[in-house]
């Protein structure tokens, strides 16, 4: 469960310095920047959210139904 929540944070500290990268490029067509950086945001820290709320569960799962089907 660690091992995913760096990777998350990895994946989102990529991410947001990739975008630091872009936003600094001087580039003038940038469109509506705050709006779908705020976004892009949100939906990552909602998509770790769930994942360390929900891995239990979603592991749980998975092991049931693989011990479901190894036994026919």
């Amino acid at each position: 469960m660690k091992n995913r929540a760096r990777y998350a944070g990895l994946l989102a500290a990529l991410a947001l310095s990739r975008l630091l990268a872009r936003l600094s490029s001087g580039d003038p067509d940038r469109g509506d920047v705050p709006g779908w950086v705020m976004i892009t945001l949100m939906s990552a820290v909602l998509v770790a959210g769930l994942l360390l709320v929900a891995q239990p569960a979603l592991e749980g799962l998975f092991r049931d139904a693989i011990g479901r089907v190894s036994q026919n």
